[in-house]
């Protein structure tokens, strides 16, 4: 093979490796695009209940039981601890934070799952329904 026809044949061969996508096809090898970034969805801050939550309050159930909580937090927050003070119904001796959110005060285990969801009741007491569908009242 003379010299000429050997880089020719060269030429051709890195030619044809650069032609990626055979007949028809592109020399470029497109990936599907990323997809766009998540971000998590941003906490809102709770809004405060219609009353001061901080002090002692009772929570009587349908299901039987009475107990006192002390509900702790900041003056205007949305959201605080509890403390049971012993003979809850059901699961609510776990009960640890609450929040007021959607115009609902939430009652959260220890865990953070919800154990109740109780809307306000003027002049001062809030009523709802526990997981089981027992009714549940905390007031002053």
């Amino acid at each position: 093979m003379t010299s000429a026809r050997r880089w020719l044949a060269i030429g051709a061969a890195a030619a044809l490796a650069g032609c990626g996508g055979g007949i028809g096809g592109s020399s470029v090898s497109e990936a599907p695009p990323p997809p766009p970034a998540t971000q998590p969805a941003a906490r809102t801050a709770a809004s405060p209940p219609p009353v001061d939550m901080a002090g002692r309050w009772q929570l009587t159930s349908t299901a039987g039981g009475v107990c006192a909580m002390v509900f702790a937090a900041t003056p205007g927050s949305g959201e605080g601890t509890i403390a049971p003070q012993g003979g809850c119904p059901g699961k609510f001796f776990t009960s640890r934070r609450w929040g007021y959110e959607q115009d609902a005060l939430v009652i959260r285990d220890h865990k953070g799952e919800p154990l109740a969801r109780l809307a306000f009741s003027p002049p001062g007491r809030f009523e709802g329904q526990a997981g089981a569908g027992e009714t549940i009242s905390l007031s002053r």
